[in-house]
Parts: structure tokens; C-alpha cells; sequence
């Protein structure tokens, strides 16, 4: 039995990226950019208005005051998406919209609200700078500049960057396509109502989802009976994903065939049951060169399970850097006690009172209590060398809700 700590290193060690494919910019988001974005343009391409207002020349302004303002005559009319056909000259100017180019010969424009227009002209009752209220061709992004590095996930701001540069097509890395079965011959698909003797497949959905939610394309394979025969069709049609994930089979019973029909198919096991609880009787290995996640048959150990191996896996295949959920410090609102050597994962609630984060836990840890993992926005992180922890202790505490630092409040801004 290894650490949990081990088992991750070898399973991200193991982690190969995926390939690559050119998708449609509105499909991109929040997917891993695979390529470096230069700019291939100046961004704005000209120097524009920053304001309504009037461009001019600074210096015809320098003596302007309220009681004495200067007049300048209003030579041309330049709208958003026209382009100046005169030069301004000596006391003229010209009306221009935000976003509009420059005229030749303005070296600044003045906000629309400090001037009043009479008989076609503007009256000016203050100087106002060279350069003023200008936005400069290539202020926001030079040509051949590296706008956007490889390994960037693409968010609502890299996308309108993309657009500007005129970037409709962009390679990103692949989604993983995870195969996902469920085994047991207790378990029954989700529009039967169970026998006696007999459990409704959750495992399977809740794993999807999670998939899902770390960007893989999740593969649903069904029911697989606890006989040979079954179990060596259903990973048979496993080998057409990129990953496999089994739930159940793995533990020590007598009819945990899993670990025996990876051996016979080709497996190269790396390692069997993890120092941990829940999600001890953890498989990893591969079948013919697909890796291969057996994860405990009990829901709350096949999640847990999840979080700490398989989702940080398919994160890093797609190109993320930062793989891991956060981990923050809380106060303790419960004693709490485990047994020694095992690293233990409880599910939790995690509150911020007072400017402090306090956690509790959601009751039962029994590992087949799904209901604590629907409470639950967090796991405490009990390490193999703790036994006790007495309430108000300070605990490490891995934040599972990704809206746990939002807020509902504008305080603070």
C-alpha cells in the first residue's frame, strides 16, 4: 500500500498531452491554447479618438480661458468608421466620435462636454495638451508582438483578443475521451426500480459529470456483471478512449475480477490500494497502452477517488498548469479522530465567519453516504500522522465548489 502522495506522482508522471485540433474561436473557450498568438496586426491599427469631442491642435489652445476662450472654426464632421479627407489646420477643428482616426494635423482632442459650439464654431475655455485623449496605433498590441502564450486557457478576455487579431481558427489540445464503466451484479441502470438485493448505478453519472466538469468527453459503457466474459467485452470496447475509468472490482472480495482481466488483457499495473479513506482499494495501470483508473465500487470512495487522481490526470493531458483544487486553512467546529498511517478525506462545509474560515463536517463519513458528498463543498484533509484533531484546531481544507469565493456581497470593493 503506498501514499497517497506516491500514487499521484506516478499517475501524473504517466500523464502524456493530448493531441492537437483547430476549433472555431466560440468553441475555444475555457479549452488549453496549443500554440503561441503573435500579433499579426497593430491593434488599434490607426490613432484614434478616445472621446466625442473635436480634434485639433494643442497649441491653438494655449491662451484659452473661461473669460476669454478661443474660437475655432469646425472644418469637417468625422464619425466612427470614416476617414478624414482634410488636414486641420491654423484655429480649425474638426467634430469626431470615440473610435474615429485622427485627422492629419490634430495632435489632440478635446471631450466634447468642455467646449460649446456657436455659429460653426467651438468656443474653448481651458488649453488642453498635445496628445490628449489620442489612443496611438498599436497602443494596445504591436505587430509580431506575443499576445497570447501556448498553454493559456482561453477565457472570455483571450477570445475577444483572438477576434481582434482576426484569429477565427485556434489550436487547442484535445478532450480526452474516458470510457466509463460501472460493475456489480447488485447494481441495476437508473430507470429500474431496484429489486431487493439491488442498487440504482450512480457511480456511473457521478463520474460522467465529474469528467465533464474537468473538460473530458465521458463515454458511458453501462452495467458490467461480475463474471469474466462480461468484463472482458466491456474493456474491449474500452480500448477505443483515450482513458478508462472502472468503478468497483478492485477491492480483495471474491468476485473482484478487475485486477485479474487487466493482468490477462495486457495491464500494466503501476499500483493497487492507495494509504487513504475513503478510496483505499484504488487501481492504476493501463490495458494496451490506455490508461486505466479502477476506482472503488462505494460512491463517496469512487468521487473522493477522482478528485485526488483522476481529475488533476486529465487536467494536466489537456495542457493545464494549475491542476490542483485549492487548499485552505479553516478552524475545526467538530473533534474529530481517525486511525493513524491512512490519510483521511471528510466531507465538509467550509464558511467564512467573521473573517476566518470554519468547517464542519457534513456527518456520517461512512463511504457509500452519498448525501454527505451533495452537502459537502469541501473535503478536511486529515494527514497519515494525525490521530486527533480537538475543535478550533486549524485543518487543512480542499475547496470542491469552484463558486466558493464568490459572494453574494459587493463588500470590500
Amino acid at each position: 500500500m503506498i501514499t497517497v502522495e506516491t500514487a499521484l506522482k506516478i499517475i501524473l508522471d504517466s500523464a502524456r498531452l493530448m493531441g492537437t485540433e483547430q476549433i472555431h474561436l466560440l468553441a475555444a473557450q475555457n479549452r488549453v491554447l496549443a500554440e503561441n498568438i503573435f500579433a499579426g496586426r497593430n491593434i488599434p491599427p490607426a490613432d484614434n479618438s478616445a472621446m466625442d469631442g473635436y480634434a485639433l491642435r494643442a497649441s491653438d489652445t494655449k491662451n484659452a480661458t473661461e473669460k476669454n476662450p478661443i474660437r475655432l472654426k469646425i472644418v469637417e464632421d468625422i464619425p466612427a468608421g470614416k476617414i478624414s479627407r482634410k488636414k486641420i489646420g491654423k484655429v480649425q477643428a474638426a467634430r469626431i466620435m470615440t473610435g474615429a482616426m485622427i485627422p492629419a494635423g490634430a495632435d489632440a482632442v478635446i471631450r466634447q462636454e468642455d467646449t460649446r459650439k456657436d455659429n460653426g464654431e467651438i468656443m474653448i475655455f481651458a488649453p488642453v495638451a498635445k496628445n490628449t485623449d489620442i489612443r496611438f496605433a498599436g497602443e494596445d498590441v504591436r505587430k509580431g508582438e506575443l499576445v497570447i502564450s501556448k498553454f493559456s486557457v482561453l477565457r472570455p478576455a483571450q477570445i475577444g483578443m483572438l477576434a481582434s487579431l482576426g484569429k477565427k481558427m485556434v489550436s487547442v489540445y484535445k478532450k480526452p475521451r474516458v470510457a466509463i464503466m460501472a460493475t456489480g451484479d447488485e447494481l441495476v441502470d437508473i430507470n429500474t426500480d431496484p429489486p431487493p438485493g439491488k442498487i440504482v448505478n450512480s457511480n456511473s453519472y457521478s463520474l460522467a459529470a465529474l469528467v465533464t466538469d474537468c473538460g473530458g468527453i465521458p463515454l458511458i459503457l453501462g452495467i458490467t456483471r461480475d463474471n469474466k466474459k462480461a468484463l472482458e467485452k466491456n474493456f474491449a470496447k474500452a480500448l477505443r478512449a483515450d482513458i478508462i475509468i472502472s468503478s468497483g472490482g478492485v477491492s480483495v472480495g471474491d468476485y473482484d475480477l478487475v485486477k485479474d482481466i487487466m493482468a490477462e488483457m495486457g495491464n500494466s499495473m503501476r499500483f493497487w490500494q492507495v494509504a487513504m479513506r475513503p478510496g483505499k482499494p484504488l487501481a492504476f495501470g493501463d490495458i494496451k497502452g490506455v490508461p486505466l483508473f479502477g476506482l472503488p465500487g462505494n460512491p463517496v470512495s469512487s468521487m473522493v477517488s477522482f478528485e485526488q487522481f483522476v481529475r488533476p490526470y486529465l487536467l494536466k493531458i489537456q495542457g493545464h498548469r494549475n491542476i490542483f483544487r485549492p487548499v485552505i486553512k479553516a478552524a475545526s467546529a467538530d473533534n474529530l479522530k481517525k486511525k493513524a498511517g491512512v490519510k483521511n478525506f471528510l466531507r465538509a462545509v467550509v464558511k467564512k465567519k467573521k473573517g476566518k474560515y470554519v468547517v464542519t463536517t457534513t456527518g456520517d463519513q461512512g463511504s457509500g453516504i452519498l448525501k454527505s458528498m451533495v452537502a459537502a463543498n469541501a473535503l478536511i484533509i486529515l494527514e497519515e500522522k494525525v490521530s486527533k484533531l480537538k475543535k478550533g484546531q486549524m485543518v487543512q481544507v480542499q475547496i470542491l465548489d469552484d463558486s466558493f469565493f464568490h459572494t453574494d456581497s459587493l463588500a470590500g470593493y
